[in-house]
């Protein structure tokens, strides 16, 4: 495979995800932290990085609205849960991994 089909299909795959972590709003940052040790939050971090490797001025906020899909105050506010318990709880058990 040549690098170019090889940076199209890895694009095609982070837009997919992005997509898919869009069409499942219902999972929350922390479930994602939990289970993979990275989130929305992450690839936003990530995805500002790599502009930044470019030379792209990107800020988090940016950065952040391309992953979410709008302003992260507007999706915190619209399906951000709080953290249960049990969520809180597992999350602090990974961390000591």
């Amino acid at each position: 495979m040549n690098t170019q089909t090889k940076i199209e299909l890895e694009a095609a795959a982070f837009r997919r995800l992005v997509q898919h972590l869009d069409d499942n709003k219902d999972v929350q940052n922390i479930d994602l932290m939990i289970l993979a040790g990275f989130c929305r939050n992450c690839l936003s971090k990530w995805y500002r990085t790599a502009a930044e490797d470019k030379g792209i001025t990107l800020d988090y906020e940016e950065a952040r609205e391309i992953i979410y899909g709008m302003p992260y105050a507007e999706w915190k506010d619209k399906y951000q849960t709080k953290a249960s318990p049990e969520q809180i709880a597992a999350f602090e058990a990974k961390e000591k991994i």
